[in-house]
């Protein structure tokens, strides 16, 4: 149940962060193009909170957090007296309605810059893309690739970690074409290359590293517990913090992996762990519960590992001056600018699968990893999200930011605005298209669940 509680509020802090800053956008412009603002709402539905400020306008904060919106003064929506006609969101012209219009999308890639150029000044810590094993017969194979080189560069675009790494290859899904590496190893630094030939992700479960081949080096773990889940069954057979197990039915347990992997392999099955505690070596009894993953039955015992430390020789310290953090700030933008636009046209040509789509289970639970995992994750899922945002909404369908930019540059070119006929038909086009888009994008999130 806390679980659960932590993913919802991690949902409704992420969603009201993005949904503030887009509003805020269309609001700030509207403000200076001189129409009133009736209402600024983070949030749908009854406010639970509000107050006005000198200007007339309500700030509310509403029940529904899925959302929000900036309500102006419009013709469109009832009569509005003489002396404030001139304040009225229809009374502007063309170019000041698409300025309004641009600003919310605006406003999410003005938010990503920011929060990359504070990453770049505050500095980060990040694990060096070094490669672990590589899968037999994959395309890391056949390029060349093997176990303990440092990646560089993937088409010749520098990568520092393996989320870099794993952002170019989400690109080059579906592709054909050449892709190349630049890595270093002990015999100095060269670039390998390969046709990907159609290189394909799954359709339920998209990982690029896993799909490509590659998977990351990482410190020899040892078993050693690290967390016990009150209530389960380690607990119960006398599991604390701190034990090394060394063994499991008489045989040794290597690392971690291994002995979560006789774990899973043992449903409802009696354990004899060997485990050391201290200067002192113990028999404990474990049945592990059952769960079922992706329909197969795992056990599991509600442990955790003990937390393990990085080599200094793995760690990279990524800082830029405040400078030289901009035109990076820019770049990282435009790596997001550019995946989504990918995306889209991929799924659309259909070489990315649609039930990549993802609703609002998945942002919460992406949101709640990330905000456990620390400032620098999180900083970075809002500043990606920030960017989806301000795409998606720039997309020239009715009823979002992007239709309405070209209802007003048809106006600005005709000389005046499409009928009401051609606006309602639009409207109820582009609602129905939103609709099953997120009809869809819910069913991705259940079926991923």
């Amino acid at each position: 149940m806390l679980d659960i509680l932590q993913t919802v509020l991690a949902l409704i802090v992420t969603l009201g962060i993005l949904v503030t800053i887009h509003e805020f956008g269309h609001f700030w412009v509207a403000r200076k193009c001189g129409v009133r603002v009736l209402r600024f709402s983070v949030g749908f539905g009854n406010p639970i909170w509000s107050r006005y400020d000198r200007h007339g306008t309500e700030f509310a904060i509403a029940a529904i957090p899925l959302g929000g919106y900036v309500k102006m003064l419009d013709e469109r929506e009832g009569p509005v007296p003489d002396d404030q006609l001139h304040e009225a969101f229809t009374s502007k012209p063309p170019g000041q309605r698409i300025a309004i219009a641009a600003a919310g999308p605006a406003a999410n890639f003005i938010f990503a810059i920011a929060a990359y150029w504070l990453l770049s000044v505050v500095g980060f810590t990040t694990v060096a893309p070094v490669t672990g094993e590589i899968a037999e017969g994959s395309i890391a194979d056949r390029m060349g690739l093997r176990s303990g080189m440092e990646i560089h560069q993937v088409d010749g675009r520098s990568v520092t970690s393996w989320r870099d790494i794993n952002m170019r290859l989400l690109e080059r899904a579906g592709e054909q074409d050449e892709v190349s590496f630049t890595i270093s190893d002990g015999q100095g630094e060269r670039t390998l290359t390969t046709t990907l030939n159609g290189w394909q992700l799954p359709d339920d479960n998209p990982d690029p590293l896993g799909q490509f081949g590659l998977s990351p080096l990482r410190p020899n773990v040892p078993a050693q517990i690290g967390q016990v889940v009150s209530g389960g069954r380690a607990e119960a057979a006398g599991l604390q913090e701190g034990d090394r197990v060394l063994a499991a039915n008489g045989e040794p347990v290597a690392d971690w992996f291994a002995l979560v992997e006789v774990i899973q392999q043992s449903p409802e099955k009696s354990l004899e762990l060997r485990v050391r505690r201290g200067d002192d070596t113990l028999t404990l009894q474990v049945t592990p519960a059952v769960r079922e993953v992706e329909g197969v039955e795992q056990g599991y015992v509600g442990a955790g590992v003990a937390q393990v430390s990085w080599p200094d020789n793995m760690l990279r310290e990524v800082r830029y001056g405040p400078l030289a953090a901009i035109p990076n700030a820019f770049s990282e933008t435009w790596s997001d600018t550019r995946l989504t636009l990918v995306a889209i046209q991929k799924m659309i040509t259909g070489l990315l699968s649609p039930t990549n789509l993802s609703g609002p289970i998945t942002i919460a639970r992406v949101a709640e990893a990330s905000v456990s995992s620390g400032f620098e994750d999180f900083v970075r899922f809002l500043a990606y999200l920030s960017v989806s945002l301000g795409i998606l909404n720039l997309l020239p369908i009715p009823v979002l930011d992007g239709g309405h930019i070209v209802y007003y540059t048809i106006e600005a070119i005709r000389r005046r605005p499409l009928s009401e006929q051609v606006q309602a038909l639009g409207l109820r086009i582009g609602m129905a298209m939103i609709l099953t888009l997120m009809v869809f994008a819910l069913y991705n999130d259940l079926m991923r669940l």
